[in-house]
Formats: structure tokens, sequence, C-alpha cells
């Protein structure tokens, strides 16, 4: 039964009988970690191959990979990634083992020396802005709070982000230089971006010169099932039409492909972003690790190896997904009490509790220890206006440990319920 139909003493009583059990949970001294969206143990074990170095450290064009110089990337990889992002190998620079790091040397880069060679650094310009879908990643949003950058939410529809909200502020604000976008099965929503959103974007009429889509492709391979899976508009191709290919970077890496700590990373841009990101990087380093580069594209020689490793991700990720969506179909969708979506790839669930519960269903299972994502860490300045939205992330823990943790989130999402209903 639903709770907005049971009176008050039937809310009690449940409470009462929910409570109870709680408190057995707590006495078992559990010790479960869901707070970050990290490969279990054996994912990373499909990937020991990667590990063994090259014979003869030569590249397809020559270069020996021990050596000094390359400093986009060696063939291989570039043409990789490119096949990933569906765009010139050309116009991809691979390198180290994280995107996230090359997604804050670009909002630097642009903060100290501007987009391009005409272009006024971002720092000369006053106080800027940039959008970010919500709830979105974390870490995104500390690299521009980092900076001193004023954060915009804009929310998220089952589409992507809400285009209406988007197309009418960046036309209007000429301090709004970017927005964040985890394009493919969203982080923490697992929403996919329409073929309507990703067009819009490509269209997008800015009051800012300089304005820039930091498009995140993090889960662009990543999916549960490849015969049920989503597909996304490729943005280059949809910008070319319309010659913006100027306003977006595209990212992406293999850090939860084959080694989450020691892959390769790599972005691809417009030609113009190229030769000016290229002559700012000759400044900050030489190369990256072309020992990785070639380890890797020799293990992952095309698109085709990657699907083919990444379902045997799947086998062990599916089944954790389906834990959890199985615990809230269960234990939480008949009471009518939270939502969430059901993702066909990436590495999160999304859940939506009543307004006000999130931080107590969080301090809840940390109690009983369950430890979670922190409240409020998928919104700008870790505020969630709306104190209701908590990450999942099933793909660590065992299958054996997520059935405990659901057994105990559940729980603990009743009872906040319960309390703000009883006002307790």
């Amino acid at each position: 039964m639903r709770f907005a139909e049971m009176g008050k003493e039937e809310l009690q009583s449940l409470y009462d009988s929910l409570m109870t059990e709680y408190v057995g949970y707590k006495q078992q001294g559990l010790q479960l970690n869901m707070s970050r969206g990290k490969p279990a143990p054996e994912q990373l074990d499909l990937c020991a191959g990667v590990n063994e170095c090259p014979t003869d450290f030569i590249c397809e064009d020559g270069t020996d990979v021990r050596n000094y110089g390359v400093l986009d990337g060696i063939p291989e990889a570039k043409r990789l990634f490119g096949e990933i992002f569906g765009m010139p190998a050309s116009n991809v620079i691979v390198g180290g083992s994280s995107s996230l790091n090359m997604m804050y040397d670009t909002v630097c880069r642009a903060y100290l020396h501007g987009v391009l060679p005409d272009s006024k650094p971002w720092s000369q310009q006053g106080k800027i802005k940039f959008l970010c879908p919500t709830p979105g990643y974390d870490r995104h949003f500390l690299i521009t709070q980092s900076f001193g950058i004023e954060m915009i939410p804009v929310p998220m529809t089952e589409d992507g982000p809400d285009m209406d909200i988007i197309e009418r502020l960046v036309a209007d604000d000429e301090k709004i230089k970017g927005i964040w976008c985890v394009p493919m099965y969203s982080n923490p929503d697992g929403i996919t971006y329409s073929d309507e959103t990703v067009r819009r974007f490509a269209a997008l009429k800015t009051a800012a010169d300089d304005f820039r889509i930091f498009w995140d492709n993090a889960y662009c391979v990543h999916h549960l099932d490849l015969n049920d899976r989503d597909y996304l508009l490729n943005l280059y191709n949809e910008c070319l039409k319309h010659g913006t290919e100027d306003k977006f970077y595209t990212f992406a890496s293999t850090s939860k492909i084959t080694m989450a700590g020691s892959g390769i990373c790599a972005m691809a841009m417009s030609q113009a972003n190229y030769d000016w990101t290229i002559k700012q990087l000759s400044i900050q380093t030489i190369c990256h690790d072309n020992v990785n580069q070639l380890r890797h594209s020799r293990y992952l020689p095309n698109l085709a190896a990657i699907e083919q490793l990444m379902a045997k991700h799947a086998y062990f990720i599916k089944p954790k997904f389906q834990v959890v969506l199985n615990a809230l179909a269960e234990k939480i969708k008949p009471y009518g009490i939270a939502h969430w979506h059901n993702p066909k790839g990436g590495y999160f669930i999304s859940f939506f509790t009543m307004d006000g519960c999130a931080k107590r269903v969080v301090a809840l299972c940390k109690e009983a220890g369950v430890e979670l994502t922190a409240a409020g860490a998928t919104y700008p300045y870790g505020n969630d206006p709306h104190d209701s939205n908590i990450r999942i992330a099933p793909t660590f823990p065992s299958l054996e440990e997520l059935q405990k943790t659901m057994d105990i989130f559940c729980v603990a999402v009743k009872i906040a319920t319960l309390e703000k209903l009883l006002h307790k």
C-alpha cells in the first residue's frame, strides 16, 4: 500500500517495525562501500593481457615509444580514439591515464590563455559562469568551483539537459562560457541524450564567442547489453552542419575498460581548437606514456575489440544493476515514495527520495555500515535544493554484499520517509 493511502497509526506501526529491522542491521557491524563507481576486481582481471610489454617498442610509423616525442599520441592510439569518438584521428590528442586531468587542463588553458589565439582569457572577463546539468558528475563541478567560476544548475529531463533553459541562458549572457555534459548513460542518471538534444547543442547560438561544450563521453561503450543499448548521435557531425565545430571538446578514456588507474585517455576537437591546444601542451610537456599507449593499442586495436571486452564487463555488471533495480521495484515502488531511471549502461543509478529525505537516508545507511556518495554531491556546491538525490554505484561490491546493501538502503529510505511524514 502506498504511504499516501495509510493513516497515521498504520504509518507509525510500520515505522516501529522498520526501526526494529534497522537496529538488527546495525548490530551486524557491516562495512559495505557503494560510494564510487569503481570496477570490481573481477573486471580488472579481464584485461591482464594489456600488461604484456611490446617486444619491439616500435609504432607503425617507426616511432620508438621508449624515447621522447609524439606529443599528440602514437598513430595507433589516435586512430583507436578517432573510431571511439567518430572523428578524424588527426583531431585526436591522446594523453595519460585520466580524462578528468585533460578536462581540468582544458578549463585551465581557457582560463589563463583563452580558447583560441584571438580570444581573451576567461580570467580577464570578470565573473564567468558555467552551466551544470543536474544531477551531474561531482568532479566536473569541483573543477569549475576551483577556478571560482559560478555554476548554474540546469535540470535534467529524460532527453538530457533542459534545452529550452540552456538556449535561453546562453543567448542572453556572454558571461556563460561553457557547459558540462555526460551525454551517454549520464552520471548519475544513466540518461542518453536524445537526437534532438544533440542537434540543439550543435545549433546553439551563444552570446559568448568563446563558449565551449565539455562533452565527457565517459560511458560511450559501457552498455549493459549490446543487444539492448542506447545510441548517441555524433555531435561533431552535427556541428559541422552548422559551422559550430569550434564550440566543443569531447573526452573519453579506457579507465573503466582496462585498468582504472593505468589506462589511456584522449580528447578530440576541431582543427582550430587542436592547433591552439597543441601549442599550449608543447609548453607543458614533451609527451605522455607512449609505451602504455602502444600496449593498449595492440591489446585493443579497434572499436570491435573494445566492444568484445565490454561484453565481458557487462557479464559482471548487469546482474549487479539488476539486484539494485529488483530491490527498488519490490521494496520501494509499491509505497510510491521515490523514483529512479532504469539505465541501459554506465555505472550509476540515480535515486530520488521524497523531498528532504536524501541526507537522512545516507546517514542511516552509514550508521548501519553502508557508505554511499554524500547526498548533494551530484549538484553544484554540494547543494541539492530538494535534498532528494542519491547516487547508487553498484559495480564494486560483490553480489552478496550488494544484496545486503540494498536491504539496508531500502529500509533506510522507508524510515526517512516515514519520519518526514510523521514529523519526527
